[in-house]
């Protein structure tokens, strides 16, 4: 066996379930889903949910912080891929992405639980948007600076201000907005909006 292969090697005892995993983690999502903060969240009921024992968790998550933030970070897909041909067009793919998620109630959970109790937990909270909010962020960040370096945007223009302009106004929607508002082509006209104040 070689050095990398010992530093790669999984550690002596009982191998990891998967299954065991993923029914924590469906039983997590579950229990928030149906409205229980992360306060009142225990291991216990989560144990009890999945149908295993407290030490089957514990074995794989230190505490329940650490739990949460895995199982919230699995509702988060990676940013979907764009063409990098538009700015426009990149910029709807992104926050079609967004909106498709409203229609989801653990996705609108998430949402809850990072308005209500981000004060509470800030430890977690930090944790799940480094994990599962900013790689989509940094992705708009990433096609607005593409369109000021090519010139389809201003060359002033404020990187962070439009990716918070637009990102924002797509959560407010989701929040707030009537469900007649989130139309498929609410990212569109969202994108077309803010385009004839940035485009050169």
């Amino acid at each position: 066996m070689t050095i990398q292969e010992t530093a790669t090697a999984r550690p002596a005892g009982r191998p990891r379930s998967e299954k065991a995993e993923r029914a924590i983690i469906e039983a997590t999502l579950d229990l928030i889903g149906e409205g229980m903060g992360v306060s009142e969240l225990s291991i216990e009921a989560i144990a009890s949910r999945a149908g295993v024992g407290k030490t089957t968790i514990y074995r794989r998550w230190s505490n329940k912080e650490d739990l949460v933030v895995d199982a919230l970070a699995t509702l988060k897909a990676p940013p979907p891929p764009v063409k990098g041909e538009s700015v426009r067009d990149d910029l709807i793919t992104l926050l079609d992405a967004m909106r498709g998620e409203a229609d989801q109630a653990r996705t609108r959970c998430v949402m809850n639980i990072a308005m209500s109790e981000s004060d509470r937990y800030p430890r977690l909270m930090e944790r799940f948007f480094k994990a599962a909010v900013e790689p989509r962020r940094q992705a708009m960040r990433d096609v607005i600076a593409r369109g000021v370096a090519n010139g389809e945007l201003k060359p002033d223009l404020d990187v962070e201000m439009v990716m918070r302009i637009l990102s924002g106004a797509m959560m407010m929607f989701r929040k707030w907005g009537e469900p007649s508002e989130l139309a498929p082509d609410l990212a569109e006209r969202l994108v077309d909006t803010v385009m004839t104040g940035i485009a050169p």
